[in-house]
C-alpha cells in the first residue's frame, strides 16, 4: 500500500461514524448469500466521501487504483469520485483509457450506490456519440454489477432525448430474477418516460403482464393516477 493510499483512508477514517458504520453493512446487505456479500464500510457518509475525493482529485492514477481494491467501500466510492474528475479533464485518448480501466474493474464496483455514482459519468458520457454494443454484452453477463451498469449507463442517452437502448436493454432484462435490476430498468422508463410518454405507454402496452411488479410501478411513477391503475390492472 502506498503511502498516498494509506493517507487517504486514514483521512476518510477520521470522518467514521460509528452508527453509520453499524448501519451501512445492513443497508446494502452484506450478510451471507446477499448482493453484498462481506463488503465492509468505515461508516463515512457520503458528503465526507466526497469531501475527501475533492481534496484528493489531482492524484495519480495508480493511487486512484490502489483505492479501488480496497476492503472499505467507503475507499472505493472515493476512487470513482476522483475517476470521474479525471475522465472530465481527460481528451479523448485519456478517457478512453478511463472507460476501458472501469469496465476492467466492475467486480470492485460491486453495489448500487457504485453503479450508479460512476457509470452515467464514465461508461454513458464515453459512449454518447459512440455503438452501444459494449452495453448489450453487459446486459448478457452473469455479474449483477455489469447488467446494472448497463442500463444504468443510458440516463446519459435519455437526456439527450435518445431512448432506443434503453428501450431495447430494458427488453433483454425484463425477466431478470433480481429485484435491483428490476428498480434500475423501471428508474430508467420512468425517465424516458418524463420525456416522451408516448414511447413509455407503447412499451408498457406490450409488455406490462410480463414485467416484475417493482419494475412496473418504478416506470409508472411520473404516469397519472389514471393511467397507474390501468396498468397495475393489466399486471
Amino acid at each position: 500500500m502506498s503511502k498516498r493510499k494509506e493517507e487517504i483512508e486514514q483521512e476518510l477514517s477520521e470522518y467514521a461514524d460509528p452508527v453509520k458504520k453499524e448501519f451501512l453493512p445492513r443497508f446494502f446487505k452484506t450478510g451471507k448469500g446477499q448482493y453484498g456479500e462481506g463488503d465492509k464500510f468505515l461508516g463515512v457518509t457520503v458528503p465526507y466521501v466526497r469531501l475527501v475525493a475533492k481534496h484528493h482529485k489531482e492524484e495519480s492514477f495508480e493511487v486512484v487504483d490502489e483505492l479501488l481494491q480496497s476492503q472499505w467501500h467507503d475507499c472505493r466510492f472515493c476512487a470513482l469520485l476522483m475517476l470521474i474528475e479525471k475522465f472530465k479533464k481527460c481528451d479523448e485518448k485519456g478517457r478512453k483509457k478511463i472507460f476501458d480501466y472501469y469496465l476492467s474493474q466492475t467486480a470492485r464496483i460491486n453495489n448500487w450506490d457504485l453503479v450508479d455514482l460512476s457509470a452515467p459519468s464514465i461508461v454513458g458520457m464515453y459512449l454518447k456519440d459512440k455503438s452501444r454494443d459494449i452495453l448489450y454484452r453487459l446486459a448478457e453477463s452473469s455479474w449483477l454489477w455489469d447488467q446494472r451498469i448497463s442500463i444504468v449507463s443510458t440516463i446519459i442517452f435519455i437526456r439527450n432525448n435518445d431512448f432506443i437502448d434503453t428501450f431495447n436493454l430494458s427488453e433483454r432484462l425484463l425477466h431478470h430474477k433480481h429485484d435491483l435490476i428490476h428498480k434500475a430498468v423501471g428508474w430508467m422508463l420512468r425517465e424516458a418516460g418524463k420525456r416522451d410518454e408516448k414511447i413509455l405507454l407503447a412499451f408498457l402496452d406490450k409488455h406490462t403482464p410480463e414485467m416484475p411488479r417493482t419494475m412496473l410501478r418504478y416506470s409508472l411513477e411520473k404516469l397519472s393516477d389514471e393511467q397507474r391503475k390501468y396498468y397495475m390492472n393489466l399486471h
